[in-house]
């Protein structure tokens, strides 16, 4: 292998073609000046650099799958991020730290995030699929807590999680399946999953109705198995499925019901399950309605491998819902609700914001409202990426995954050339992914 000659150049080498697609999308909100338009404590009216330069560089960095303040040193004499992004002045390592710290303080730069992340996912007509129930069309939104691992900090709020790691719990809300981001909520790790949830609920039900007209599905599991869920649920005309906390319910006893009430199938010798639902009242405001208890009851009488039990063993699972559908619809539709895992893993891993970068509860929770911007931004690119087979990947996909926008689209190699009065990002030609960055970029100019 012949050695390579390692040399310094002074012509525009960029490594993140992709941030000039993520700065068209920021073009289309108007996060820049209603950012710039709040002034915060303690800054200056006018600052060296503005909240929506700060803002958007964060956003830059994420887009990369990169969380740590520090980064943004590479960034801060590189032409093309400020160029790409539309930023005046790139802030320094400690002035990203001090004003997201101060942004902190009060809720208005959430709320930002997340009203211009909702409009820019409707501005774009981005398209959400729903599940179907005996072919009726509900647009799914799954609610879920995630705990966060900042084991070995002393982070304000770091505390025992139900995963048995010291960390954070947030909870976040995904529409449809391609899983948009509708909410987040910051929270500690100790906290029960049903803290807050019927308010975190009623504000994910608004959200979701900015985006579709089409009816809602929740799907919740069990550690929000709450009579102040499903009463709210029910006042607003949200469908819903939810799994059942089992709490000190005994499997025989439900077998007796599944026995009654139930349809019986022997899916192999010596194991039988039973499929059925029960009806329940509850009580609103101004009205009596009834739902359903689906359950599924598994007895066991051989083993798969055709070992005879001396005692039979029993398993069982029941849901809420108030869908008028089979029980198996009923349990499919929730075992789908496990892809929210998925999203999960991609905003904690691809955006590097597991270990969030503060030892500040408050601005934790401003950079994990940054990171579903950001995610939100990344699902839009790598939806649009689909819509057409210009992409060197044949195999086909409902969804691109965040890892795989952030390799192929984001860190697209380039140089950056000024011509003609024009500045020009030249892509080898040999680049395969070529013809698919050329569309998204004008897809969202």
């Amino acid at each position: 292998m012949k050695k390579l000659v390692i040399e310094a150049t002074k012509e525009r080498i960029v490594a993140q073609s992709g941030l000039a697609i993520v700065g068209n999308l920021l073009n289309l909100t108007n996060l820049a000046s209603r950012l710039n338009a709040y002034r915060l404590p303690d800054i200056s009216r006018n600052p060296v650099c503005s909240n929506a330069d700060v803002a958007k560089s964060y956003i830059g960095l994420l887009c990369q799958g990169k969380s740590d303040y520090d980064n943004i040193e590479t960034f801060r004499e590189d032409a093309f991020f400020a160029l790409a992004l539309d930023i005046q002045r790139v802030p320094s390592s400690p002035t990203l730290r001090q004003r997201l710290d101060h942004a902190a303080l009060t809720e208005k730069w959430k709320a930002i995030l997340h009203e211009e992340s909702l409009n820019l996912i409707r501005n774009t007509n981005a398209e959400i699929s729903p599940v179907y129930s005996k072919d009726k069309p509900y647009i799914p939104v799954d609610l879920d807590v995630s705990p966060f691992d900042n084991s070995k900090t002393k982070k304000e709020g770091v505390e025992r999680t139900y995963k048995g790691c010291d960390g954070y719990a947030p909870m976040f809300g995904y529409i449809g399946q391609e899983g948009y981001c509708l909410h987040v909520e910051m929270r500690k790790g100790n906290d029960h999953c049903q803290k807050g949830t019927p308010n975190f609920i009623k504000e994910t039900i608004q959200s979701a109705r900015r985006l579709t007209d089409q009816p809602l599905l929740f799907r919740l599991d069990s550690g929000n198995d709450s009579r102040d869920n499903l009463i709210i649920f029910l006042e607003e005309h949200a469908s819903f499925v939810i799994k059942r906390n089992p709490r000190k319910e005994k499997a025989e006893d439900w077998l007796h019901i599944a026995q009654k009430y139930g349809i019986c199938c022997e899916e192999r010798e010596g194991k039988k399950v039973y499929l059925g639902s029960i009806p329940e009242t509850i009580q609103l405001k101004d009205q009596i309605r009834t739902i359903r208890k689906v359950f599924k009851v598994i007895e066991r009488t051989i083993s798969r491998d055709g070992q005879i039990f001396l005692i039979p063993e029993y398993e069982f699972e029941t849901y809420w819902t108030d869908l008028e559908v089979p029980p198996h619809v009923v349990i499919s539709l929730y075992h789908d609700h496990g892809t929210c895992e998925q999203f999960h893993s991609e905003i904690k891993s691809e955006l590097d914001l597991e270990r969030l970068p503060s030892g500040k509860y408050e601005t934790n929770g401003l950079v994990l409202h940054f990171g579903v911007f950001a995610y939100n931004l990344l699902r839009l690119i790598g939806q649009e990426s689909l819509k057409k087979q210009d992409a060197p990947l044949k195999k086909k996909a409902t969804r691109r995954r965040i890892r795989t926008v952030i390799q192929n689209m984001i860190t697209l190699a380039s140089k950056l050339v000024y011509q003609g009065r024009q500045w020009k990002l030249k892509v080898t030609a040999t680049n395969k992914w070529l013809p698919t960055f050329a569309r998204l970029y004008d897809a969202f100019y």
